[in-house]
């Protein structure tokens, strides 16, 4: 049982979401966010609060009766569940409502204790509001998208239970589930921030991370059966650049390549009695693909550690509005619903995820072009060349998916669009960001599967399973148990997606 006190971790996200970890909240959690509504209560009593007392957005200019204030919430939340398109599917949801969750706990919300209380018994029984992919501009926080968070605090709606579609109110019957009490403002606090883009966000970070790791390992391995050297991934020679990513590659590539009887030195080679030689059978140099992957990689490691904390920086803020200050005894109007940190990170992330895959699809290429590597057969075919096709069928796969994933690179960031009556003039598109962010990562997976599957069939030709480095022949033993040794053509798409899934699972 973790027990949340108002900070939040990428840990804290990895045992609740990957772990299944239950949670509670701190007794003294629930009496700051009691004394936060019994505040506003009486601060609002002769000021005009927004959300509180007026209208939502231009409509704001509108005074609410008193006899009509609970009436507002509901109409909002009713009104605004209006998503569309694909389900977000119910890990990130759950992400998102621990976002929500946590923003709620700081006491700058001014919510009924209901609200948290419930909230914590539906991420611990793993029911998740049925949340759609469209709606969110991202600006006055993630309205549509948190709607639908809203609507099923309410009561009403659909969740998610036991991996099937329910109506909300047939679930919470089931599990003695009482719907939120309606004060003040429960219904704008829950959907005014960027909780939606924030857990999508902190998702995509964790498989990022997942996706640089079997990278790094791919990486090592191409390098070691085309016996490649081992300068380039020298500590001298990355130490002489200073940025701290690159110099982490190298590091463990080293340490992934250290008992590899494969990799060559230079110094072996040709740094002795080379003086009547006019031509060089063997590559002086690696192709980039293969000697600047510290280069190439580092930045990835760099922007993922950023892009990490500033969404753990996002998930531990006040990001409402208007912020109730207890301390300072005041209410302050705001824009802290504005997901720009949010949409900007996931922009530089899946800039990062689309690169790896055009790596790992051109050390895929050069393992399958012999004109290249110049010791394996065409699309590492182990079968008979001309009636058999290897792995060249799956190339057309795996040149697609990265083909794809550069198109979504385009940035959300800079695509505002004024709505709401130009209320919202400029906006973040943060979800959208975040939600294409999760399409180039699952995508990248795939390209890298079908790496692997390829390194393991030259690994076999080349009959150096004995002779690579531990961790690449526990790589190698990891996939062979998923993907047979195969000489005649077999259909490819199983392996490719059981490999994917093993990879996104570890």
């Amino acid at each position: 049982m973790l027990v949340l006190n108002g900070t939040l971790g990428i840990t804290d996200f990895q045992q609740i979401l990957f772990g299944n970890q239950s949670i509670q909240i701190e007794e003294n959690i629930l009496e700051k966010v009691e004394e936060s509504l019994e505040f506003l209560k009486k601060f609002s009593e002769n000021k005009i609060i927004y959300g509180v007392n007026t209208g939502f957005g231009p409509m704001a200019q509108y005074k609410i009766e008193d006899s009509e204030r609970k009436q507002l919430q509901y109409n909002l939340i009713r009104s605004h569940a209006s998503g569309t398109g694909n389900l977000i599917p119910p890990l990130y949801v759950k992400a998102a409502m621990l976002a929500r969750l946590n923003t709620l706990c700081l006491g700058n919300s001014g919510v009924h204790k209901s609200v948290v209380e419930l909230m914590v018994q539906l991420i611990n029984k793993n029911i998740t509001p049925v949340i759609y992919e469209h709606g969110g501009v991202g600006a006055s926080g993630d309205l549509v998208q948190l709607a639908h968070l809203a609507l099923v605090m309410i009561g009403e709606g659909e969740v998610i239970y036991k991996d099937e579609k329910h109506p909300t109110e047939t679930v919470f019957k089931k599990e003695n589930l009482q719907p939120i009490s309606v004060e003040l403002r429960e219904g704008i606090a829950l959907m005014n921030g960027t909780s939606v883009m924030t857990g999508i966000g902190i998702v995509n970070t964790i498989y990022t991370r997942k996706l640089l790791n079997w990278m790094i390992k791919a990486s090592s391995a191409i390098n070691e059966i085309v016996s490649a050297y081992d300068d380039h991934l020298s500590f001298e020679l990355n130490q002489s650049k200073k940025h701290q990513g690159q110099r982490e590659i190298a590091e463990l590539m080293r340490a992934h390549l250290k008992d590899s009887s494969l990799i060559k030195k230079r110094e072996h080679h040709l740094y002795n009695d080379v003086k009547n030689v006019a031509f060089f059978e063997d590559k002086v140099q690696e192709y980039y693909s293969l000697r600047c992957v510290p280069q190439i990689l580092g930045p990835v490691l760099d922007t993922l550690n950023t892009v990490e904390t500033i969404l753990i920086e996002e998930v531990n803020s006040a990001n409402d509005n208007p912020i109730i200050d207890v301390k300072n005894q005041n209410v302050y109007h705001g824009g802290n619903f504005h997901g720009d940190y949010v949409s900007l990170e996931m922009d530089k992330l899946k800039l990062v995820v689309t690169k790896t895959s055009m790596l790992a699809e051109r050390q895929l290429n050069y393992l399958l072009n012999p004109n290249l590597n110049r010791i394996l057969p065409p699309f590492v075919n182990l079968g008979k060349l001309g009636l058999n096709f290897g792995m060249q069928g799956v190339q057309f796969t795996a040149t697609s998916t990265t083909a794809e994933n550069q198109m979504l690179s385009n940035p959300m960031y800079v695509h505002s669009i004024p709505n709401n009556n130009d209320n919202q003039d400029i906006v973040s598109m943060g979800t959208n960001a975040a939600l294409i962010t999760k399409k180039v990562i699952e995508n990248a997976f795939e390209v890298l599967a079908i790496e692997l599957i390829t390194i393991t069939q030259a690994i076999e030709y080349l009959k150096v399973k004995d002779k690579v480095s531990t961790k690449t022949k526990q790589m190698y033993d990891d996939i062979r148990a998923i993907v047979p040794v195969f000489k005649e053509d077999v259909v490819m798409y199983p392996y490719v997606n059981a490999v994917k899934d093993f990879l996104i699972d570890q």
